[in-house]
């Protein structure tokens, strides 16, 4: 196994783990019947959204995603075509 393909492996790995972690650390969004009720979105909260640890959570996690996809990608024609 060459060397690409055992960086790859282990890149893989470590981004699904972090996937993983940054799925089960996130908060429910669970909001009951608020959302039926029409809650109000124009608190503290809802205008400060792109700052806050769970937002930044889910940014990171789709980051991960991204990564995981490409770098799977990449691994399986590395392994495929044998570079």
């Amino acid at each position: 196994m060459g060397t690409l393909k055992i960086v790859l492996t282990i890149v893989d790995v470590i981004l699904a783990i972090a996937i993983i972690i940054l799925f089960l650390v996130q908060e429910g969004n669970d909001q009951g019947m608020g959302v039926v009720a029409g809650g109000s979105s124009e608190s503290y909260y809802g205008k400060a959204k792109g700052r806050t640890l769970d937002e930044q959570l889910k940014r990171w996690t789709v980051i991960c995603a991204v990564l995981f996809a490409i770098v799977s990608v990449v691994l399986y024609l590395a392994v495929a075509k044998a570079w």
